[in-house]
């Protein structure tokens, strides 16, 4: 297929067969603090997540803990994405839309900047063939 967005889970990066086919086209990691995550996540519940939903507690820090050791494990694998979006550290998003929390930044603010990383890695790839 082409002129396809996929998204996958969070877990896709960890199998090397996945990797072969996200290679074949431009994969975005989009890096968002695990505080966040955890907030957006707790707000809504974890029944539709299976890496998450087996711990009874307080649902905001058992999230935290999981999100943060997941993200250990996995942070080697994310790096292999040819564009990163970091809403911790690329703080022109918030900015530009008057945003002080990560939470608040909108997915249409997102899909630009990640459509903006894309445009750079293929200015940069261009002018390694050139």
């Amino acid at each position: 297929m082409r002129e396809v967005v996929v998204s996958t889970g969070g877990g896709a990066v960890v199998r090397p067969i996945n990797w072969r086919y996200m290679h074949k086209g431009i994969s975005v990691w989009l890096d968002v603090p695990v505080d966040a995550l955890a907030r957006r996540i707790s707000a809504v519940g974890t029944h539709s997540r299976p890496l998450l939903h087996n711990e009874s507690g307080d649902i905001y820090a058992k999230t935290l803990k999981r999100l943060s050791t997941l993200l250990d494990k996995r942070e080697d694998a994310y790096a292999n994405a040819k564009a990163r979006v970091c809403l911790e550290t690329f703080s022109d998003i918030a900015a530009k839309s008057g945003c002080i929390d990560v939470c608040t930044i909108t997915p249409t603010e997102i899909a630009i900047e990640a459509l903006v990383q894309i445009g750079n890695l293929l200015k940069k790839e261009s002018r390694e063939v050139h």
